[in-house]
């Protein structure tokens, strides 16, 4: 076996015991508790030593921020498939839908994403791509490129996420559910609407 061929097996290597890690904290977490989630339970989970998991990830911080980072993924093309989807209909109603089946089905993912403490930045140059991705997706749904986008964008994904935490919190009473998302839909669509129409007159 050449030198090259055994490089190339041992980073194959690497990245399969590296997803092994990330794929062993989503499930601790989920089952568990994100409290449960220690490089020591990590090591019996995976069966391998800690020195093992610290030569991937330099803390338990850093392995929550690659769940995270790769829940953001997962988020931004349910998005995008919910955009595409909704294309004929609308669009908003379909992102938003989308967004709020993410984080039911996925609330220890959801809760590395933004309620724990994460060295990742947030629109930042340095922002993973996957972040971008995800945010692209709601930004996509504002015709007009600029700096009231990306404004409308961020108060979009705010009431989401608002929405996400207050009823997780039981401060939002689930039965009114599909009323807050009606009434959001209408407004975001309301605005949509009024940029196309200073867009055209332009």
């Amino acid at each position: 076996m050449t030198t090259q061929r055994i490089e190339e097996r041992k980073a194959r290597d690497r990245q399969a015991r590296r997803a092994q890690i990330i794929r062993a904290a989503r499930q601790v977490a989920e089952s568990e508790g994100w409290s449960n989630v220690t490089v020591r339970r990590l090591s019996d989970e995976i069966s391998y030593s800690q020195p093992v998991l610290y030569s991937h990830f330099e803390n338990r911080e850093g392995i929550v921020a690659a769940v995270a980072i790769e829940g953001f993924q997962e988020l931004g093309l349910a998005l995008e498939k919910a955009r595409l989807r909704g294309k004929r209909r609308n669009p908003v109603e379909a992102v938003a839908s989308g967004y709020l089946e993410f984080a039911t089905a996925s609330p220890a993912i959801y809760e590395a994403m933004f309620s724990l403490s994460l060295s990742v930045p947030f629109g930042d140059p340095a922002t993973p791509p996957e972040l971008r991705f995800a945010f692209s997706q709601i930004l996509e749904l504002f015709p007009e490129q600029s700096t009231k986008s990306e404004t409308l964008s961020e108060l979009f994904w705010a009431s989401l996420h608002g929405i996400v935490e207050l009823t997780r919190t039981k401060r939002f009473p689930p039965k009114r559910q599909k009323e807050r998302l009606r009434a959001l839909v209408e407004v975001f669509s309301f605005a949509i609407d009024k940029m196309a129409q200073v867009e055209k007159s332009q």
